[in-house]
């Protein structure tokens, strides 16, 4: 059993090392020891597990498509699956979203999670080595009344689970039907709270829905709109959504109240104040509902999918060339 003396040692040459980019010499003349043994305590931090390495595999995604969308929309990052006979492209989506969240949470910050499949995927994806000492908030709440499977309380508190991180619930439905009472929901205090936590979080992770298909059209369903509020709605073309929050092809939001005040969630504006954003989704059914978002720069990180790539590529480029206006 390694001492914990000794143990601190093996960190502290094996940060030097690897995360500061110290060269062996300058190491063993920071800890007054002699390069080879320097060398022999980097092993042993190898065979402790103090140092894990990981090898990504580019093959399995697709470097031009995620160079194209992040040039084209101006993201921060992407990573893209690649196309695999075989595999379930959710799976492999999950994946990608679940390695990056751990190689780019740090320690002190807030996460916020909404809620939906391609989430839920990543969550259950999710195998943290470490502790993380980071807060697990909600965008949205509850969605009891439309999939009780992808509830925003249960992905966080799995997600914090699997983290090793402490939680917060928002105490409310994300749907309600009656406008009257959206008022009094947020005027509780708890409620005021965690919708406030959720706006100051580092890093906030998404899905995105396509209007009409899933979840999106069961969320609209849910709110038991009259048939002239519906229509009224639909006329503004809604082409997406992200916490329930919808938005034209060009990610403007849907300035409908029938449908935001029946919504407990942050809004769209809430979202562009959180340093990243990240949306996570597969399929070329969201090509619309991406293009939205990419479009009103409501995602800063976008992980999806070669054949949503492809599509919502492809649709920017329709729409474009059709003089869609992408101010």
């Amino acid at each position: 059993m390694t001492a914990e003396r000794d143990r601190e040692q093996l960190v502290k040459a094996a940060r030097m090392y690897f995360v500061d980019g110290s060269s062996q010499q300058e190491v063993a003349d920071a800890l007054g020891t002699s390069r080879s043994n320097v060398s022999r305590m980097l092993t042993a931090a190898r065979q402790l597990g103090i140092v894990q390495i990981r090898i990504v595999d580019t093959a399995q995604r697709r470097p031009d498509l995620e160079a194209e969308l992040k040039n084209r929309f101006g993201l921060h990052d992407c990573l893209v699956a690649a196309y695999a006979p075989g595999a379930v492209p959710a799976d492999a989506v999950a994946k990608l979203s679940s390695q990056w969240l751990l190689d780019n949470l740090n320690e002190g910050e807030r996460l916020a999670v909404s809620w939906g499949t391609a989430l839920q995927a990543m969550v259950w994806e999710t195998t943290a080595s470490r502790r993380y000492d980071v807060e697990v908030v909600q965008l949205v709440g509850g969605l009891s009344s439309v999939n009780n499977e992808v509830t925003g309380q249960e992905l966080v508190r799995e997600l914090a689970t699997r983290l090793g991180a402490r939680y917060r619930y928002l105490h409310a439905p994300a749907l309600i039907t009656n406008q009257a009472t959206l008022g009094a929901f947020l005027s509780e205090k708890s409620v005021a709270s965690a919708l406030d936590a959720a706006k100051t979080a580092d890093i906030a992770l998404v899905g995105v829905g396509t209007y009409g298909d899933s979840s999106s059209a069961a969320v609209i369903d849910s709110m038991a709109l009259t048939a002239a509020e519906r229509a009224e709605f639909d006329a503004l073309a809604p082409a997406g959504d992200i916490c329930a929050r919808y938005y034209d092809i060009n990610g403007t939001p849907i300035p409908s109240a029938a449908v935001t005040d029946r919504v407990i969630a942050v809004r769209l504006e809430d979202l562009r104040r959180v340093p990243m954003v990240v949306g996570v989704t597969s399929g070329r059914v969201k090509a619309p509902g991406l293009v939205g978002a990419l479009r009103g720069r409501h995602l800063d990180v976008l992980v999806c999918d070669e054949s949503a790539a492809r599509a919502t590529l492809a649709l920017d480029s329709a729409t474009s060339a059709a003089g869609e206006d992408l101010a």
